[in-house]
């Protein structure tokens, strides 16, 4: 059994849960503080508990990635004008929930990956994470989210939240991860989401039923979200996954608190 950390626990706000991901920068700005207050009241009520907070980009980030092909890699003067693009883009939402974090009475300081991060072929190479280790153990929350990345193999890209999750469960060993979306689960029969599939074992495989997003999403969906998540519960024994639907907001605190809701993936 992998030495995992009891008290430290990953969070995502999915991009499809706090942005309209088909209308472009438009971010749910009340959901959006409704789930940072769920946070807030669970961190008051688990003494120890440590989170650290990812959210996706949504319609933030993907409409300028895919218009640039930014994930793909980076090498003309075009497409390094698209890197800056989508890094303002997703840094306005980043912003859009510091603040509202701030109002939640969450103390948050956002990490952005581009700042410090360097990968090789999508890969993480090196980040720098001594700062972010501090805060965490200080009772602060470290904030990532989806964002450009300079990469050694293909000029730039871009690192999906789950991405960065899988780098820092390596070195951080949270005991559980929670991805807050916008549907129920993962669901055998998408898109008519009728067969709700409640638990996933890290050696099932699911490239029959699983597909991607139904909206723009340029790293990759449900099926790669699961398929990372897998891997990671594979390297480390004893780590909890869930995927379910925060859209209600008080979901999040019942999957903070332990209770079934949604995939479970082990």
């Amino acid at each position: 059994m992998t030495d995992l950390d009891p008290n430290l626990l990953f969070i995502k706000l999915g991009g499809s849960l706090i942005t309209d991901k088909d209308q472009v920068e438009s971010a749910k700005s009340d959901l959006i503080l409704a789930l940072l207050r769920e946070i807030r009241q669970q961190l008051n009520l688990q003494p120890g508990l440590k989170v650290l907070l990812g959210h996706g980009s949504g319609s933030f980030g993907h409409h300028a990635a895919r218009m640039y092909g930014t994930r793909l890699g980076v090498t003309t003067p075009a497409e390094w004008q698209g890197f800056q693009a989508v890094w303002l883009s997703a840094r306005k939402l980043n912003q859009v929930v510091v603040s509202l974090a701030a109002q939640a009475g969450l103390p948050v300081i956002s990490f952005p990956p581009s700042a410090t991060a360097l990968t090789s072929s999508h890969v993480v190479q090196h980040w720098e994470l001594t700062p972010l280790r501090s805060v965490l153990a200080h009772g602060l929350v470290p904030l990532v989210y989806g964002d450009v990345v300079v990469d050694t193999s293909l000029g730039g890209t871009i690192l999906s939240t789950e991405d960065l999750f899988v780098y820092l469960a390596k070195q951080l060993k949270p005991s559980r991860i929670l991805l807050a979306g916008s549907q129920a689960g993962v669901f055998a029969d998408f898109p008519a989401n009728s067969q709700l599939i409640l638990v996933i074992n890290r050696d099932d495989d699911l490239s029959s039923i699983l597909q991607g997003s139904e909206s723009q999403d340029v790293t990759g969906g449900m099926f790669t979200k699961v398929h990372l998540m897998q891997a990671l519960c594979q390297e480390l024994p004893g780590l909890q996954v869930r995927v379910f639907s925060a859209q209600d907001p008080t979901n999040l605190s019942k999957a903070m608190q332990g209770k079934a809701v949604g995939t479970l993936i082990h």
